[in-house]
Formats: C-alpha cells, sequence, structure tokens
C-alpha cells in the first residue's frame, strides 16, 4: 500500500526541510552501500533524542466505548418504549448500567446482547522534538518486523523483533528498483513502505499564528511548530481515497472536548461515532480528533478527518488553545496545513 517516494515530486511539493535532510548512503561520508554507515555513528547515537508524551490513563480510562451490532433497537428507558433502531459503523458510550441493559445517552438504552465488549483504546503517543532538531530523521514502524541484514534482503532471524510503532533512526538510505532501505542500525535495513517518517518543513509564507500544524497525507504524519521550531510530531490517519483530505491552509474553528459524529445516512457506508473526544474542525465537517474506534494509526483509515491517538488528540487540543482570542468574535485559532510529500501508488 505504501509508499513511492519520487524525490521530483518532494521538491515541488515541500517548502524545505528544517531538520537534517535525509541523505542517501552514497553521499554520507564512509557509509558502505551493503554496511551502511560507519559504527562509530550508530554508537554516538544509538536511539533517536525524543521525548514520548505519557500515555494520558486519566484519558483512557475516563469513557467506555463499545460498537453497536446491526439492528440495535434504542428505548427510553430499560424496558420502556422503542425509540429507534441503529446499526451501520456505530460506536456508543455507555453512561451506566441496570442488569442486562446500557444507557447510552439521555433516555436511551440498549440491551446489551447488541453492544461489544469495552472498546480496547490504543496506547500510541507521539513524541516532543529537540529545540536543536534531530541529527537524523526519526521513524515509526508500521508492523511487527524484523530488519533485513542488507539492502533489498529478506527480514533476518538475526536482528531484534521490533513490534509495530518502534522508533527508529533513518540513518542513510539505498535505493533499489526506485524504492528506498532505510538503514537503523548495525546491519538492519528496513523498506520504506515499512516506516513513517518525521519530515518537518519551512514555516509556509501564508501561516498566520505562531503554533501551527502540518499533515503530511503520504508519510501520515503530523508534525506542530511553535514559529519555526518543530516541537512534537506524531502519526495520524487521514481520509481514504475515496474521502480524501483536502490539501491547503485551514484554521481551527471550532473546538469541542467532545462532540457526535455521523455521516453516510441510509447509505452502505454510514457511520456513527459518539462522543467523539477532543475535537478541532479545520476545514468544513473535517477535524483533527481523537479516535477510540481503531489503532491503525500511520494509514490511511477516515472519511476526511486527521485521526489520533487519544492521549496525542488531548495534547494538542490543550498546547493549541492559546492561539484563539475569545474576545475577537469569529476569531480562528492555529494553522494547519495540509500537503503531501508523495504519491500513494493505489
Amino acid at each position: 500500500m505504501k509508499r513511492l517516494i519520487s524525490l521530483l515530486l518532494c521538491l515541488l511539493l515541500l517548502p524545505a526541510i528544517t531538520a537534517r535532510a535525509q541523505k542517501a548512503c552514497t553521499d554520507v561520508p564512509g557509509c558502505d552501500a551493503t554496511t551502511g554507515v560507519p559504527a562509530s555513528v550508530l554508537a554516538a547515537y544509538p536511539e533517536p533524542a525524543v521525548r514520548p508524551l505519557v500515555v494520558n490513563e486519566t484519558e483512557l480510562t475516563s469513557r467506555i466505548y463499545r460498537q453497536v451490532r446491526a439492528g440495535m433497537q434504542v428505548y427510553n428507558a430499560p424496558g420502556g418504549t422503542l425509540v429507534t433502531t441503529t446499526g451501520g459503523y456505530s460506536f456508543v458510550t455507555v453512561e451506566a448500567t441496570q442488569g442486562e441493559w446500557s444507557q447510552i445517552g439521555k433516555e436511551q438504552w440498549a440491551l446489551n446482547t447488541f453492544l461489544s465488549e469495552n472498546v480496547v483504546l490504543s496506547r500510541f503517543a507521539g513524541v516532543r522534538l529537540p529545540d536543536d532538531g534531530l541529527p537524523y530523521p526519526m521513524a515509526w514502524t508500521l508492523r511487527h518486523l524484523r530488519a533485513a541484514a542488507v539492502p533489498g534482503g529478506d527480514e533476518s532471524p538475526n536482528n531484534p523483533f521490533m513490534y509495530r510503532y518502534t522508533r527508529v533512526t533513518l540513518y542513510a538510505y539505498v535505493e533499489i528498483d526506485g524504492k528506498r532501505w532505510y538503514q537503523i542500525g548495525g546491519g538492519q535495513w528496513i523498506h520504506q513502505y515499512d516506516v513513517a517518517k518525521i519530515t518537518p518543513i519551512e514555516r509556509p509564507a501564508d501561516v498566520d499564528t505562531d503554533k501551527w500544524v502540518s499533515v503530511d497525507l503520504y508519510e501520515q504524519v503530523l508534525v506542530a511548530y511553535e514559529g519555526e521550531t518543530p516541537v512534537f510530531a506524531t502519526l495520524i490517519s487521514s481520509g481514504l481515497k475515496d474521502w480524501p483530505t483536502n490539501e491547503g491552509l485551514f484554521h481551527i474553528y471550532l473546538r469541542y472536548p467532545e462532540t457526535d459524529m455521523s455521516g453516510a445516512f441510509q447509505r452502505p457506508d454510514f457511520y456513527y461515532l459518539q462522543d467523539v473526544p477532543w475535537t478541532m474542525y479545520f476545514d468544513g465537517d473535517i477535524a483533527l480528533h481523537g479516535t477510540y474506534w481503531h489503532d491503525g494509526f500511520g494509514y490511511r483509515q477516515s472519511h476526511g478527518c486527521v485521526n489520533m491517538s487519544i492521549t496525542d488528540a488531548k495534547w494538542l487540543y490543550d498546547w493549541s488553545a492559546d492561539e484563539f482570542d475569545f474576545t475577537i468574535p469569529q476569531d480562528t485559532g492555529a494553522a494547519v496545513y495540509v500537503y503531501s510529500s508523495g504519491a500513494y501508488t493505489e
């Protein structure tokens, strides 16, 4: 699914990279196309110099989310009067329970047989970036894997097993058949499709707020900036092919600690999501928001919104709050710059 990088496209779409640009192995002193950068480089910088956000346990335990099974009947009270029947891709928040019934809203009750077990929430969290930038780009792995021993090779049983969302340093790359293999350690190489990398950009000329965010639809990475300095980065999930997230420059114009979302009424792709946390609308009904119904960050998943983990969404919601001036009618908040550093192959 991921990713065929075109260097020409990157140069056209990106302003300029503020961190050290990713270098081909041939451009790195002492780098060999098979063994990679010298061992001294790996020893001097063994892991990304970032500070991961602490997973927000309060947010992950403050609500009980459950998925709805098709044909769920909603009553005004346990054993009361039928109000409606719902289905589709729907999730609700359980506010209280009474025997075999769960309350899912004011005067809204459903039998537990129509509800899943409690949704297991993603514990993924982004990273705070150093003020002076990263000496080498950082990326997250997008699946469980073992790195290859050489560029273009198969996974090596001699390399350590890495879980999805592992943070890695991209020291250099080698291109094989037009695709990049990144060195992430001694005798450790990983295909470009298996990572999502942080690539800070220069502040676009039209960005008019001190705090702003960039959303790279290709890498599925969001970066938050204060002035010219990238301060935070994380994985996101943007719109699927049929429901793309629009590129361009926007501003957060409406914020909710939690709000309901629904769409595609009476269509096969109907969805209803109750109590979506830390929602920041920036392009019509497209928003940055916390996501409890999937853990697929790093891949496109949504109907256009920019999905984040709940921990990340809460951090971004709080961080961006002071860009609003509530004494100014219809004031807008932090700028949101959406772009693509490459093109999907499908």
